[in-house]
């Protein structure tokens, strides 16, 4: 079986979706993509048997959120996990204000994770000295983000909008869309309406602690969803009680990347493991008639495998 985008429901985590996976489709090979956190909905993409191979080339795919960044309370989660551990008034906000924090962030930045967050440091995961009351000091990381929309500034989370209807240029508020889950708000704060667009390894809820900052108040991510992943839109997900049903996407098409069609002798070679001459540059997928040999990099004079396909 290839690969199949879900609907991640709120409150379970990434692991817990890929274990009702092994168990609904009746194997351990199963992976994903990317994790999202335990009180965020949205796209997770699962790899599922022979797929599995696929994973490393999707882990750096760009992807779409709607965050709601509630102002005056922050956390040490920096979610609605709470508790609120930092509060401050907000002064008045106007959207030109806002949107000219947000330009500030657009573009490759270094961001610091969550203390609360897989990263290790030392052999030791940041979540589990979080836990325990203690911090990490963890680098900043690279990472880049491609757009960041202001969709509107409410009284409160509750108070901005919660349906959603995809649109060419994202998904957009709509009374008569789909409405997300959210967690339990933490009180009635000023909230900013996001839409993003990132690159890989940036988390949404150290934006939101970095946003509030920049406008000078704590704050924390009170609501996300994740719209997309690579070509894995959210329209078309499949709820997790209904994997077995669910359309899944072969694995050549799951790879974002040139298409270099071979010859019988070529295919062979590259499943070998040599590396034969060749004038493509950069990573290309290379087929056969139509189905997967390998995926590999080109410098112009040879080809060198990154994953070989039987």
């Amino acid at each position: 079986m290839p690969v199949i985008a879900v609907d991640k429901p709120l409150n379970l985590t990434s692991h817990d979706v890929v274990g009702r996976a092994r168990r609904a489709l009746g194997t351990k090979r199963v992976g994903h993509t990317g994790t999202l956190d335990p009180l965020a909905t949205g796209v997770l993409v699962l790899c599922v048997n022979d797929s599995t191979k696929v994973v490393q080339f999707m882990d750096a795919d760009s992807k779409d959120y709607l965050a709601w960044i509630s102002l005056g309370a922050g956390t040490r989660t920096l979610d609605a996990e709470g508790p609120i551990d930092d509060t401050a008034d907000v002064p008045p906000l106007t959207e030109d204000g806002v949107q000219k924090v947000l330009a500030d962030f657009v573009g490759p930045l270094a961001q610091v994770p969550p203390q609360y967050s897989a990263i290790q440091v030392g052999g030791v995961r940041a979540y589990a000295v979080a836990r325990a009351g203690g911090t990490l000091d963890l680098p900043a990381r690279n990472v880049v983000i491609h757009s960041l929309e202001l969709l509107g500034i409410y009284g409160s989370v509750e108070a901005a909008p919660h349906s959603f209807s995809p649109t060419p240029q994202g998904w957009t508020p709509d009374v008569e869309g789909k409405t997300f889950p959210f967690p339990a708000p933490l009180g009635e704060f000023p909230t900013l309406l996001l839409r993003a667009r990132v690159g890989s390894g940036t988390y949404l809820r150290s934006l939101a602690r970095d946003v509030g900052a920049a406008l000078g108040v704590p704050a924390h991510l009170s609501g996300l969803v994740r719209t997309r992943v690579g070509r894995y839109d959210l329209s078309a997900a499949a709820d997790l009680e209904h994997l077995v049903e669910a359309n899944s996407i072969p694995d050549l098409d799951a790879l974002d990347f040139p298409r270099l069609e071979a010859d019988e002798r070529l295919a062979r070679e590259l499943r070998q493991g040599k590396r034969p001459q060749h004038t493509a540059q950069g990573r290309q997928v290379v087929t056969l008639n139509g189905e997967l040999v390998a995926v590999v990099d080109g410098d112009g004079k040879e080809l060198k495998v990154v994953r070989a396909w039987a």
